[in-house]
């Protein structure tokens, strides 16, 4: 399957799977005496970049709002939650919204049942350099305030821009440090597309709160490479994974884990052999209506349990 569509076997088989787990309440997961435990992002709910909450019955790719990503997270069996697909009503921890949100984005997580503990940082590398550090500061006081482990950043695209990301990143990770955050940086093209370019913004960074949550698909979606040969060389820097399947390069990452190109089972044993120990926060699923979306990311999640126990 390479489309983001899953087929009528697949979904029936992902839906009676995920209905199983929500009837006994979720249960235990396999997961849960590993130390790689799995969260989920809030992107599978909320796929429309730049949208506005639409009704829930508008097919993907929709944006159906937080609140439907929390309940659709809670009934595909996770815990913990990670705020990454920010929308204009929805910017989690971004530089601009008010306490009074950030206070009701607290209280909604926890309403829910779920715990977040990471959330996206969106540099400004267009602005002055130290207005761009003051925007960044901005984002992680936000984090610090609803308690966060983990801050994500994305690296650049612009090379004009690399030189000054490396400056904002290595006083992003003395600040975080202060607040007792995580500074993270994903594979996502540009400035952190490939091994190449992450070990060089790792150096130039230089800083020791300042490390990689690998995205096996995003190798494949931005640069066509082998994410496994691509880890070897920063293995032991990865903290972190962000797990989606990717169909090819520029192609399909909705999809269900299996149905693409990456070996998760080869990834993680490289991760294995490098002393990683988590954690893992699946990004992807498949499936155009909330409860196919829901299954999908119940699927996935199981899909990650059982390589987990297998190696």
């Amino acid at each position: 399957m390479t489309t983001s569509a899953m087929s009528r076997r697949t979904f029936l088989q992902t839906a009676a799977l995920a209905t199983g787990a929500m009837a006994a309440g979720a249960g235990r997961t396999l997961a849960e005496d590993s130390s790689w435990p799995i969260g989920c992002f809030n992107r599978p709910w909320m796929q429309k970049f730049g949208s506005k909450t639409q009704p829930l019955d508008t097919p993907q790719p929709a944006n159906w709002g937080f609140d439907v990503a929390l309940k659709g997270i809670k009934q595909a069996g996770y815990k913990t939650v990670g705020l990454l697909t920010p929308m204009p009503d929805e910017l989690f921890i971004g530089s601009n919204v008010t306490d009074e949100y950030l206070t009701n984005l607290k209280k909604r997580i926890a309403a829910s049942g779920l715990a977040a503990n990471m959330g996206a940082m969106h540099v400004k590398p267009e602005l002055p350099l130290a207005d761009a550090i003051a925007d960044a500061r901005r984002q992680l006081d936000h984090a610090k305030f609803l308690d966060l482990e983990w801050v994500l950043t994305f690296g650049v695209d612009k090379k004009e821009y690399y030189e000054k990301y490396y400056k904002m990143m290595a006083d992003a990770a003395d600040y975080a440090h202060e607040a007792k955050i995580k500074l993270v940086m994903k594979p996502h093209g540009g400035s952190s597309g490939d091994a190449e370019e992450i070990q060089r913004c790792l150096k130039e960074v230089n800083r020791p709160n300042f490390k990689i949550w690998y995205d096996a698909g995003n190798i494949i979606y931005y640069g066509g490479k082998d994410p496994v040969e691509q880890l070897k060389p920063i293995a032991e820097h990865v903290t972190g994974f962000c797990a989606k399947d990717c169909s090819g390069k520029k192609k399909d990452v909705m999809i269900q884990f299996g149905d693409g190109k990456v070996d998760f089972t080869a990834v993680f044993k490289v991760l294995k052999q490098a002393g990683f120990n988590g954690p893992t926060f699946v990004e992807c699923a498949g499936g155009k209506t909330f409860a196919e979306v829901t299954a999908s990311a119940q699927f996935n999640r199981v899909f990650l349990e059982k390589i987990f126990a297998s190696i």
